[in-house]
C-alpha cells in the first residue's frame, strides 16, 4: 500500500517522515519526484504470538510512504506531474503547519490548519473535475449513438459523474459523499485524488504534547470531520529527534521531552491501516509467524491467496483461531484440545486478529 505524504512547505513532511522511517531515510536526489521508505507496522499481537511459537522470523505489515513536493496553492497549483503521480496513492497524509516557531515562517505568512486543510483539499478537488468533466463529455457523445433502450449502464455512471460534478464544484471532496462499493468500483479507472481516504497530521509544538487529545478532538469536531477522514497531533521534531536514538535512551528522552508514551510512528501507522479499511491475520509458524493486510469482509479463500495463489487455488478448509484464543491456549495443540481452534470454509469472513493455518491441496 502507498501512503502519500502531502503539504505545503515548512509543514514538516520530510521530518514526518524521518520519525516514521526510525531515522533511516533513503538516499533522494530528485527533488521532483518523492522521497520513498518502506516502514513495518508496529504489531503488539504479532509479537507476542512470535514469542509464543519461537519464531525464527517476525513479518510485520508494510507500508510504502511516499513524501512529495512541497504543494503550491494559488492560481497555479500544483503541477500535472504531481498530481499524476498522488492518483495512484492509496492514503492520503496531509500534514499541516500547526506549530509556532517564528524561526520557521509559514509560506502563507500565519498559522491555520483549518486554512491549510480546505486549501489543499480545494486544489484536488479542481483537479478532479477536470477529470469528472472530460468523462461526462465522452460518455454523452457515446450515449448519443447507443439506442434509448440500451443505455442503462450509461446512464447510471453519468447520474453518479453528475453528481461528483456538483460537489466537486461545490468543493467538496469526494470522500465526504460516503460513495458505495459499487460506485467506487465504477469509478476505479478515473484515480480521483479527493476520494481517497486522508489522515491530517497536525505538526504541533513540542509544549502542547500534554494537550494532544483535546486538539485532535477540536479538530474532528471542525475541519477534519467527516467519512474517511482521520486526525493525529504530533510533536514532529521532537519525534524525528527521538527516531534517532537507541530504544534504551529513546524512552528517556521522551520523558524529558514530555512526548507521549506511544511513539508516533504507531498511532499514524495503525491509523494508516484502519484508514485503509484493512484487517489484519496471522499465520504463526516457527519459521515464520507473519501479518497479512486484507479488506474487511474478505472470504478465507481469498485471504489464502495473500499468502500464496496456490494456496488459495488448492484451499481445502481454514483452522481458525482468535490470537488472544491462542495465546491463552499456550499452543495450537492445545487450543485444538480446547475446542478453541475452529475449522471453517472458503466463504468465511476473516476477522480482524485471527490467527489462520490454511489446509490445501494441488
Amino acid at each position: 500500500m502507498d501512503v502519500a505524504l502531502v503539504g505545503l512547505a515548512s509543514s514538516g513532511k520530510t521530518s514526518l517522515l524521518k520519525a516514521l522511517a526510525a531515522g533511516h531515510l533513503p538516499a533522494h536526489s530528485n527533488t521532483n519526484e518523492p522521497a520513498v521508505a518502506v516502514v513495518k507496522v508496529p504489531d503488539e499481537r504479532l509479537d507476542k504470538l512470535a514469542t509464543l511459537v519461537k519464531a525464527k522470523k517476525t513479518t510485520y505489515l508494510e507500508l510504502r510512504l511516499l513524501d512529495f513536493p512541497s504543494f503550491s496553492v494559488g492560481k497555479k497549483g500544483p503541477p500535472a506531474q504531481l498530481l499524476g503521480a498522488l492518483s495512484t496513492a492509496d492514503l492520503l497524509v496531509h500534514v499541516v503547519h500547526a506549530f509556532s516557531d517564528g524561526s520557521v515562517p509559514h509560506p502563507l505568512d500565519s498559522v491555520d490548519p483549518a486554512r491549510d486543510v480546505t486549501a489543499l483539499d480545494m486544489e484536488l478537488c479542481f483537479a478532479d473535475l477536470a477529470i469528472v468533466e472530460r468523462r461526462i463529455e465522452r460518455l454523452t457523445a457515446e450515449m448519443r449513438s447507443l439506442a434509448a433502450g440500451s443505455r442503462g449502464l450509461q446512464e447510471r455512471e453519468l447520474a453518479l459523474l453528475n453528481r461528483l460534478k456538483e460537489a466537486l464544484e461545490s468543493e467538496q471532496p469526494l470522500r465526504s459523499l460516503g460513495l458505495s462499493d459499487e460506485e467506487m468500483a465504477m469509478l476505479s479507472g478515473f484515480n480521483l485524488i479527493s476520494a481517497k481516504p486522508l489522515l491530517v497530521v497536525l505538526n504541533i509544538d513540542e509544549s502542547d504534547a500534554g494537550r494532544i487529545e483535546a486538539i485532535e478532538a477540536e479538530a474532528r469536531a471542525g475541519f477534519a470531520a467527516g467519512a474517511q477522514t482521520g486526525v493525529i497531533a504530533v510533536p514532529v521534531r521532537g519525534e524525528a529527534d527521538v527516531a534517532e536514538l537507541p530504544p534504551e535512551d529513546a524512552a528517556e528522552f521522551r520523558k524529558e521531552l514530555r512526548l507521549p508514551d506511544e511513539p508516533a510512528a504507531e498511532r499514524l501507522l495503525q491509523a494508516a491501516v484502519t484508514l485503509l479499511g484493512l484487517i489484519a491475520f496471522y499465520t504463526a509458524g516457527e519459521q515464520d509467524t507473519h501479518a497479512w493486510s486484507v479488506g474487511a469482509k474478505t472470504p478465507a479463500v481469498k485471504a489464502a491467496g495473500r499468502i500464496h495463489s496456490d494456496i488459495e487455488r488448492g484451499f481445502i478448509r481454514a483452522e481458525v483461531i482468535g490470537w488472544q484464543e491462542l495465546l491463552d491456549a499456550g499452543s495450537h495443540a492445545e487450543a485444538k484440545r480446547r475446542g478453541t481452534m475452529r475449522v471453517e470454509g472458503k466463504t468465511y469472513a476473516v476477522q480482524d486478529g485471527d490467527v489462520i493455518n490454511v489446509l490445501f491441496n494441488v
